[in-house]
């Protein structure tokens, strides 16, 4: 079975991970343990869509939830070495997508989010959906400048053009 290969600890960083800062669903299991720099909080997400290289910062509790699982990492004997993966299975393989997703299918039924046979269900996409709604929904309740910073969002996702920030 596939998803056995998932431990609890790595699907719930990888989930809090793709919500947390807004990652594409490939973008979070291609990290390499030299794109993890818990020293500065930042990551560095290599050649993605659009053939893009981008640093992004991560916020305190991001940044603890990614040491927690490094920590449990190095304990389960993982390589460190800077083009190792820095999410993987037990055995210390990479993470897959299909492996992902299937392990997010899993969860969503276990606890009865989704209906059965429903055409639209919540995918892993959707948590990059919902950073960028939630941060722009912050913004407005702060009276801050949304369309002064909305270039910056545009940026921190790795789109090309405000044009692909608009839709959220």
């Amino acid at each position: 079975k596939r998803w056995c290969k998932l431990e609890p600890i790595t699907l719930r960083a990888l989930l809090l991970l793709m919500y947390g800062a807004g990652l594409r669903t490939s973008e979070p299991i291609r990290l390499a343990c030299s794109d993890v720099d818990l020293a500065d909080s930042t990551l560095t997400i290599r050649v993605t869509k659009f053939y893009k290289t981008r640093r992004i910062a991560l916020s305190t509790q991001l940044r603890g939830v990614l040491a927690e699982y490094d920590a449990n990492r190095r304990l389960a004997g993982h390589s460190r070495d800077d083009t190792a993966p820095f999410f993987t299975y037990k055995k210390g393989g990479p993470v897959a997508r299909m492996v992902l997703e299937d392990a997010f299918l899993r969860l969503r039924q276990h606890v009865g989010i989704g209906r059965q046979n429903a055409r639209y269900q919540p995918r892993l996409h959707d948590l990059r959906h919902t950073f960028a709604v939630h941060r722009l929904i912050a913004w407005y309740r702060s009276g801050a400048d949304v369309q002064r910073l909305i270039p910056g969002l545009s940026t921190h996702l790795g789109h090309i053009s405000l044009s692909g920030t608009q839709r959220y």
